[in-house]
C-alpha cells in the first residue's frame, strides 16, 4: 500500500528545538526542505502537502507533546483519509546506537510513549516506522538524555543519520518497504565517545 502521510514526532516549542526527542520532526523538516515545501500550523499539527516523483504526500509534525502524539496523528489520518498502512512515523530511539536508522513495517511501542499514544489513537500497531538512534544515556538519566541536545562530537553523526532517514522515507514512498529495509537497515558507524580527561602529570 502506498505511503500517504509521514509524521515526525517531537515536543513543540523553542525549548525543545534540537533535542534528541525531536529527531523524528527534524527528519520530516529535512524532507520538507528537500521538496521546497513549508509546514503550516493547523489545529494539532504543522502540515505540508506536496509530491515526490509524482506521488502525493502529506508531511506533518504534531503540535501536541510527545506523550499525546496520537491526539495529532489520529485526526490527521481521518482528515486526509489515510489508512494505518499508509502512515510512516519517524521518531527517536534510545535502544539504537547514535547514527543508526531502522525501518519497521509494524510492531509494539517498545516503551516509546509517542508510539504508544499513536497505537491507542489508531487502534492498531500496523503502521510503518523510521527509528533514528540517539543512543543510551551514559549516566542513566533517560529523561535528561532525550530532552538534551547533541554534543559537538555527536552532531555530525546525527546529521548524517537524518539524511539517511530522509533518503529511506523517499525510498519507502517510491520503491516500497522491502526495498527500503534491505537498503537502509545497515550497521551504523561507531558511536562517538566523549573525550577522556588528560592524564595527570
Amino acid at each position: 500500500m502506498a505511503v500517504k502521510l509521514i509524521v515526525g514526532l517531537n515536543n513543540p516549542g523553542k525549548d525543545y528545538e534540537g533535542t534528541r526527542h525531536n529527531a523524528g520532526a527534524m527528519c520530516v523538516e529535512l524532507l520538507v526542505r528537500r521538496l521546497g515545501l513549508k509546514l503550516e500550523p493547523k489545529t494539532a499539527a504543522r502540515v505540508a502537502q506536496g509530491a515526490l516523483r509524482g506521488r502525493q504526500i502529506i508531511l506533518a509534525t504534531p503540535r501536541t507533546f510527545m506523550n499525546a502524539s496520537g491526539e495529532a496523528v489520529g485526526p490527521l489520518t481521518k482528515q486526509y483519509g489515510v489508512k494505518p498502512a499508509e502512515l510512516v512515523v519517524a521518531y527517536d530511539e534510545m535502544d539504537l546506537p547514535l547514527g543508526t536508522i531502522r525501518l519497521r513495517p509494524d510492531g509494539s511501542a517498545a516503551g516509546h510513549n509517542g508510539i504508544k499514544s499513536i497505537i491507542a489513537a489508531l487502534g492498531t500497531d500496523q503502521f510503518m516506522r523510521i527509528r533514528i538512534g540517539v543512543g543510551h544515556p551514559r549516566g542513566g538519566d533517560r529523561i535528561r538524555h532525550v530532552l538534551g541536545k547533541f554534543s559537538p562530537e555527536e552532531e555530525p553523526v546525527f546529521r548524517d543519520a537524518l539524511e539517511r532517514a530522509a533518503d529511506a522515507i523517499e525510498c519507502l514512498i517510491t520503491e516500497g518497504v522491502d526495498v527500503a529495509m534491505n537498503r537502509f537497515n545497515r550497521r551504523p558507524p561507531e558511536e562517538p565517545q566523549a573525550p577522556l580527561p588528560p592524564k595527570p602529570e
